[in-house]
Formats: C-alpha cells, structure tokens, sequence
C-alpha cells in the first residue's frame, strides 16, 4: 500500500512538473518572439529575462551582446531594449535604439511575443493531432453512473435508471455536463421568478374556481381558497454553447415580489395543495403568482441499450438539485493524414479561442465573480491533474490553449501589457508624434502595480482553492 501511495505521489509530483516546464515554455516562447523580431529589425537588445524582476536573481549570464537573467519570481518575462537603461550609451539618433525605428517595426516587435504564443499553440495542438492520430472533439457522452436521491423524490418515478446516457433535456441536446449542469440549475423550484402567460392562466382558472371574487379584490381572513390543479413552469430550453454561460432568465420572465414569495411559501406544495385559507392580505392575482412560481419540468431522453425513451417529468428541488450521479468521457476525432491533423487542429483552436473570448468578456461584465478567477497555481495543479489522468497529450492542448489565452490576455490594450504599447503607437501614429515619455512611464507604473495587486488576488484565490480541495 505504502508503495502504491509512493508511485502515485510520484506520478503527479511528475505530472506537475511537467505542466510548470509547459507553462514555463510558453513564456520564453513569448519572449523568444520578441527577441527575434527586434534583432531581426537591427535593435540592441539589453536583456531577456525569465520571470519578473522582483527579488533575486537566480541565474544571469552573457551570450552575445544580451544579458540573458533568470529571476526568482518565476511569473513572466521581458525583453529591454538598450535604451531602457538611463546609462545607454548609444547616441541619441542611433539607429539601434527602439524608439528610433519606424511605427510599423516597433508595431511587430511589441506584436511579436503574442504571434509567438499563436503560432506555438497551433503547432503543440499539431503536434498533438499528428502523433496521436487524435483530438477532442468537444462532444461528451454524459451517462448516469448513480441516482442519490430520497425515494420521495420525482426521479425515482420518472423512470431512469443508472447507465442511461442522456441524449436530450427538453429537447435542449445533451453534449457536455455543463449544458446539462445549467438546465438543472435554471429549473429549480421557487426561483422566484414567473411567466406573464402562466400568470395570467393560473388567474383565470383561479376566477373559474372562486366566482365570488373576480374584481381582485382581497380575498377576506379564514375564507378557503379552491386552487386550480398543478400546471408546471415552462420547461427550460437552452441554446448551444451554454458553456460559455447563458442569462439567468428569458426576458418574457420577471421577479416576483418579497410578500408573494413568502404567501407561495405559506400556500406550500401546489402539487399537493388543494385550497388555500386566506389570511386578509391578498388577491387572486397575488395568489395567481404565488402558485405560478413552482416547479420546472426536466424532460429527459436517454439512450438505453440503443433504445432511445422518453421518461416521465423531473423536478428539481429549491436548490436545484436532482439526485443523481454523472459521468462524462468525451468523443474523440481521428486525424489520421496531414490535412485531417491540419482542419482539426485550427477548428480546435478556434473553437477554444471563441471561448475564451467569451469568457474573458464575462469577467469585464461581472459575469464571472473575482472569486472565480485563478492563475498559474491552480492551471499547474489541474494541468498536472489532466495530465495524471488523461496522459500527455491533453496536457499538451491544455498548454496550446493556454498559449492562446496568453496571447489574447497579452493583448488587451492595458498599458504594461504588449496591447498597451500597440495602443500607444496607434495613438502615436494618429497624432503624428510620440506620446510623452514621462506619461507612458507613469501610465505604465500604475498599471504594473494593478497588475501585481491582481495577480496576488488570483495566487490568493488559487491557494484558497487548493486549501478548501475546490481544485
């Protein structure tokens, strides 16, 4: 046991260190880019420089005329040019400074390290597709492994059974657990949120029951309310992509207020209530919300032994919780020639770039809580986690991807970020002179210090996740 507990130990151990030399990879690719492009354009360049330039140096040596510095705050990278140094003495005119160099080469240079990171997550995604003849094809198989239940709940009457795969919820179709995830979620009961229509029909059949008071007024203390027979809350229908996130509700839906909410409280379970004994406060409209905001239907598919059964409704509890078990193992694409390897790789890419772009704009719009945000801790322990349990070659398209992510996040236009130099040489270019030295350093200060401030909010947030087994 102690030996099998020291081999596993050791296969993550493993695994994470070759998730931090993928990672580490990326940054120097990243660099390396830069570097290129300005020796490329006949630019001195001072230093490359591994990590950021806090702290201690680990390693530091000359090759060529660069100083090439391995930094003990192993979060980054740069390139400095040689009149980044207030001692340069290089003439003012030289054509080797940076800033001497026309728009358009500074534009490639401070592009460079973000093309870098492109072309490295293609060829690491190709790489992937061509040794392994395989690549995900972002399409899951997602089966009931076990149903958790009590025997009170509507999933024991509904008819599904573990081993099931669900084909379809309300007709939405089933390809990753996140879809199936979010259906559940949006159909919990008492959300409190109703439909007009669904209103408006409970009101009618309300009337219908209880003629004595159609001017909706309020109903009197201790007079018995007959309700109408349960009717369910539409089904949720979601469009594809949910993974990237959908509203909470549709437009047509709005909130009920705080009272209605405890009145459909105290009216309790319309499924199983028949009448209601007014307490003097409220109307049948009121009443009419109240039985309105009940229970969403989870109308389930499944593939059983290659027969496809539609199975009786589900309902989810308050907290949207049903009672069962998934599991999902995603359908893989072969590439077996060249042109397979090279039409998957770039749809893959794609695919996964369309998704972060997304993702990213969900956090602008607070979408997506701070809290939710992690960095280079937790990609490192699920990286190493994808690579113990799914081999190599998903860590490499998870590196691929970070790459992408890399280069989309480095080209914001933030000033400290390469997007922050493409837009001051834009906005050089509009002007038809520099913006001032001493506003683009001051500018890129601030922002560097808000850009350590967030990326110790992240580690932080990483290192809670990993204490609290989130991750």
């Amino acid at each position: 046991m102690l030996k099998y507990f020291l081999l596993k130990e050791g296969k993550i151990t493993m695994s994470i260190l070759i998730m931090l030399l993928l990672l580490s990879l990326l940054i120097i690719v990243h660099e390396l880019g830069h570097l290129a492009a300005a020796l490329s354009f006949g630019i001195k360049v001072d230093k490359f420089g591994f990590g950021l330039p806090l702290g201690p140096t680990l390693y530091q040596k000359k090759v060529g005329d660069v100083t090439v510095i391995v930094h003990a705050l192993l979060l980054g990278g740069y390139v400095s040019f040689a009149e980044d140094d207030p001692n340069c003495d290089l003439p003012k005119d030289s054509p080797e400074r940076f800033l001497n160099k026309p728009i358009w080469q500074r534009l490639v240079v401070v592009s460079a390290g973000v093309i870098a990171n492109v072309v490295a997550a293609f060829v690491l995604v190709l790489m992937s597709a061509l040794i392994w003849k395989y690549l995900p094809s972002g399409q899951y198989d997602v089966t009931i492994s076990q149903i958790l239940a009590p025997k009170n709940a509507s999933v024991w009457d509904s008819g599904l059974k573990s081993g099931d795969r669900v084909v379809s919820v309300n007709n939405t179709k089933i390809t990753n657990t996140s879809t199936l995830l979010s259906i559940i979620q949006r159909s919990k009961g008492h959300d409190g949120y109703v439909d007009p229509v669904t209103v408006q029909n409970n009101l009618a059949r309300l009337k219908k029951l209880n003629p004595a008071f159609v001017k909706d007024e309020i109903i009197p203390q201790d007079v018995a309310v007959r309700l109408p027979d349960f009717i369910s809350e539409k089904p949720v229908v979601l469009e594809k992509n949910v993974a990237l996130g959908v509203k909470p509700y549709k437009d047509s839906q709005y909130k009920i207020s705080t009272e209605t909410q405890k009145l459909r409280d105290t009216i309790g379970d319309v499924r199983k209530v028949s009448y209601f004994v007014s307490d003097g406060q409220h109307t049948l409209y009121q009443i009419a919300e109240a039985i309105s905001d009940n229970y969403k239907p989870l109308n389930f598919i499944v593939d059983r032994d290659g027969t496809y059964l539609k199975l009786k409704s589900i309902y989810p509890t308050e907290s949207g919780a049903v009672g069962i078990q998934i599991e999902s193992k995603e359908k893989l694409k072969q590439t077996e020639s060249i042109i397979d390897a090279i039409k998957g790789s770039t749809h893959y890419l794609a695919e996964n770039t369309y998704l972060m772009l997304v993702g990213l704009k969900q956090v602008f719009t607070g979408e997506v809580p701070l809290g939710d945000l992690h960095g280079i801790v937790a990609i490192t322990k699920v990286g190493g986690d994808i690579i113990t349990n799914n081999g190599i070659f998903y860590g490499l398209l998870l590196t691929a991807i970070i790459s992408m992510d890399l280069a989309i996040v480095n080209f914001l236009p933030i000033p400290a970020l390469d997007g922050g130099h493409v837009m001051f040489l834009i906005i050089e270019k509009i002007r038809g002179k520099r913006v001032p030295d001493e506003v683009v350093e001051k500018i890129a200060n601030i922002s560097f210090l808000l850009l350590i401030g967030l990326m110790i909010f992240v580690i932080f947030n990483d290192i809670y996740a990993l204490v609290t087994q989130k991750l």
